[in-house]
């Protein structure tokens, strides 16, 4: 397991606020299993996660036509690496709030970079990552191919607005094979600093939220979304 690696980059600071914004399913089946699932790379809405940027692709294509199976591996590398998705902002941000969230219902994970470093837990037969991606011109730019994971560190341009650090584990080592995606083992506590409820949902849920983290035993602090302010005029 490797949560850090010269190769990648990540913000310096590690007080770098961090946001993950998800439905209350989710938000109950990670403090239930103290676990964060991770989505498999190639079962995100975007078809060209994993994939490589067409100067890398040609340069690929060339390494392998002596070795059909160099290709084939970076085909089949997509259905073993598992990706969980955080957004750097020092705020909370109104526009991912309307695209991860439904029916004015969904949380908002506070974290910073430290705390995400420190709250994932080594996994023996994986090895693991955090890193920043950086937004290219796939028709253009090229993408290194070093290392297996660096794929998973790039994207179009068109996504810039996601501001992505990503937790990225890498399972082509053991025989697990990932449906869906898999459950990582992480530290609460740690993982989480704040939680946000949904600015525009109604109080019954507010109430619903903080009940349930107080039943389940954890000492989260749940805060008032600062775009619920009250106008001033």
């Amino acid at each position: 397991m490797y949560l850090n690696n010269t190769n990648i980059k990540l913000p310096e600071d590690p007080d770098t606020v961090v946001w993950k914004y998800l439905d209350l399913s989710k938000f109950l089946d990670l403090l239930l299993s103290n676990k964060l699932f991770m989505s498999r790379s190639d079962k995100f809405e975007d078809q060209y996660e994993g994939t490589f940027s067409e100067p890398t692709f040609e340069e690929i294509k060339k390494l392998a036509i002596d070795n059909p199976e160099f290709l084939n591996y970076y085909k089949t590398h997509r259905e073993k690496v598992a990706v969980s998705s955080w957004h750097i902002n020092e705020y909370e941000s109104f526009a991912m709030w309307q695209i991860f969230t439904q029916n004015s219902e969904g949380l908002a994970i506070q974290s910073t970079i430290g705390r995400l470093q420190k709250a994932v837990n080594p996994e023996k037969n994986f090895d693991q990552y955090i890193g920043e991606v950086n937004y290219i011109d796939y028709k253009k730019e090229y993408i290194p191919f070093d290392d297996s994971f660096f794929p998973f560190l790039f994207k179009r341009k068109s996504f810039q607005y996601e501001r992505e650090v990503r937790i990225i584990t890498d399972t082509s080592q053991s025989n697990l094979k990932l449906n869906e995606g898999l459950k990582i083992n992480v530290d609460i506590n740690e993982l989480i600093e704040k939680i946000y409820i949904h600015p525009k949902s109604e109080n019954w849920y507010k109430k619903l939220i903080i009940e349930l983290v107080e039943r389940l035993g954890f000492g989260l602090e749940i805060e008032k979304s600062d775009l619920e302010s009250d106008i001033l005029i």
